[in-house]
């Protein structure tokens, strides 16, 4: 066997070997249980333990291994009952125990055995088409997905994704996915504007947005920052602390308020009542007023807080995301625009699943069917072989960018990754028959020839994709990016390591 295994073969196969690297998730490859996603901050199970992340692997000493048999389990627990009944959830590392008469809100999902991310045609949710009733440009756009995002997250949502498109008419949205929501959830959370307040008692001091607050101060050491992290028995605690500064008025109010007050018996730093902050008319997060504050009409304020955690390190991040989230509600208040939605959706995971297997089952169907043909044209099992080689290595190499980059995986996505098979089949039926004509130049010429056809077909396919990134206000953009990233990879790799298979297979 003569078969030479040139430095684009090479290249090839390391880029599969990589790609599944990438791919794979070697840390729950072999892990049982389900993963909660997404879970209320005031609910029973939160205040008992339970968080977001935690893998439940088994509900009252009965083992989960998936979604399905979570499902079962807690149906058969709650099944006609009335009673509140205590509830033992083990995870990979702790257990909750509650009581509870019903099943707890909580969206879990089965662990991902890989890092490839499923968009929201395949795991299911909301997706909500948004468009400012007044004009924006990008700038605004951004400060509105940033304070849209603070929203959702205050109330308990995190599997979300938020991201500007616009149309070919250049109309301006932000589009809206959250996996495992209802569109009456998406839509509750985001048709009124909101209101941001801080209060002391039952008395307002001041509410969130220019009229108030004057100037909030971000990213400068002189007065916003970690002040101090100190270690106890459970781990480590972290102070913040950073300026506001507040009108002539909402400063007058402030004092009135304070006047009244008393010192903190337990910590005579401070104030006897805190400044409370709502969103929505939703509490959010307590601050300490300082003594010095007491009765006093001053429009800079300092407001600090703590966070905990096992590390130095992660209690030090955990600080610097509160303060940031903090931060970020104080400047924005309620939502600056008022907010039309142009299109709501609800997304069945069941219909997206099906509709996966049925266009991955054509594609690889139409795959046997290629090369079928192919050995009965050419009488060669090699080709036939090379060919299914190469799609194959096409789509793992695809597959394993998109782990990569995280890029989410919808169904224009796989509708892409059919179109990327189907091209690259038809560019390398080219390379084949170059190579198999009767001319008498030589296979390298043949081969040469048959790579220009190929760059000329894919700048050609470039510059249709193009316009797909906002066509239908971006809702095609998973098409023409996978399928850009698929013939970019053929292009560069796939189509000059099957060039040389071929010439290999001629030489034997």
């Amino acid at each position: 066997m003569n078969f030479k295994f040139t430095w684009k073969i090479w290249i090839l196969i390391i880029l599969i070997i990589l790609s599944l690297i990438s791919i794979i998730n070697f840390q729950s490859l072999f892990s049982q249980g389900v993963l909660v996603k997404n879970i209320e901050l005031n609910s029973t199970e939160y205040q008992n333990g339970l968080r977001q992340g935690d893998i439940i692997t088994s509900v009252n000493g009965k083992e989960v291994s998936n979604s399905v048999e979570y499902v079962s389990a807690m149906s058969n627990i709650f099944t006609n009952n009335t009673e509140p009944i205590k509830l033992v959830i083990n995870t990979k590392d702790k257990q909750v125990v509650f009581f509870s008469d019903k099943i707890p809100k909580i969206t879990i999902s089965n662990i991902q055995k890989t890092k490839l991310k499923a968009g929201l045609d395949l795991q299911g949710g909301a997706r909500a088409l948004i468009k400012p009733e007044q004009e924006i440009d990008k700038g605004q756009m951004q400060d509105l997905i940033s304070i849209i995002s603070q929203r959702l997250n205050t109330f308990g949502i995190s599997d979300v994704v938020i991201r500007p498109v616009s149309d070919l008419s250049g109309n301006n949205y932000m589009l809206i996915e959250i996996a495992g929501a209802t569109p009456q959830d998406l839509e509750n959370l985001i048709a009124e504007q909101g209101k941001f307040e801080a209060k002391i008692g039952n008395e307002t001091v001041f509410v969130g947005g220019n009229n108030d607050i004057t100037h909030v101060c971000r990213d400068d050491a002189t007065c916003s920052g970690i002040k101090s992290c100190n270690q106890y028995s459970g781990g480590f605690v972290c102070e913040y602390a950073f300026d506001i500064y507040l009108s002539e008025e909402a400063a007058q109010k402030h004092a009135d308020i304070t006047r009244n007050l008393g010192i903190n018996a337990s910590n005579p730093n401070y104030l006897d009542k805190q400044i409370d902050f709502y969103v929505d008319d939703r509490p959010t997060q307590s601050l300490f007023i300082s003594k010095n504050l007491k009765g006093q009409v001053t429009t800079q304020v300092q407001v600090s807080g703590s966070s905990q955690g096992s590390t130095r390190d992660e209690t030090i991040k955990i600080a610097e995301a509160e303060m940031k989230t903090m931060q970020t509600i104080l400047i924005t208040g309620s939502l600056p625009y008022k907010l039309e939605i142009v299109k709501l959706d609800t997304i069945s995971p069941i219909l997206g699943q099906k509709f996966t297997y049925l266009i991955l089952l054509t594609g690889i169907v139409g795959l046997l069917a290629v090369s079928i043909i192919i050995f009965f044209r050419y009488r060669n099992v090699k080709a036939s072989l090379a060919i299914l080689f190469t799609s194959f290595s096409e789509v793992v190499i695809l597959l394993g960018i998109a782990a990569l980059i995280k890029w989410n995986l919808d169904l224009p996505s796989i509708v892409g990754i059919l179109v990327m098979i189907g091209t690259g089949v038809d560019q390398q039926i080219v390379i084949l028959d170059e190579s198999k004509s009767s001319s008498s130049t030589s296979m390298k010429e043949k081969l040469k020839g048959a790579l220009f056809i190929v760059v000329s077909c894919f700048l050609t396919v470039v510059c249709s994709l193009l316009p797909l990134f906002w066509a239908g206000a971006g809702l095609l953009k998973g098409f023409a990016v996978t399928t850009l990233i698929g013939l970019t990879v053929g292009v560069l790799i796939t189509r000059p390591a099957f060039a040389d298979i071929i010439k290999s297979f001629s030489k034997e």
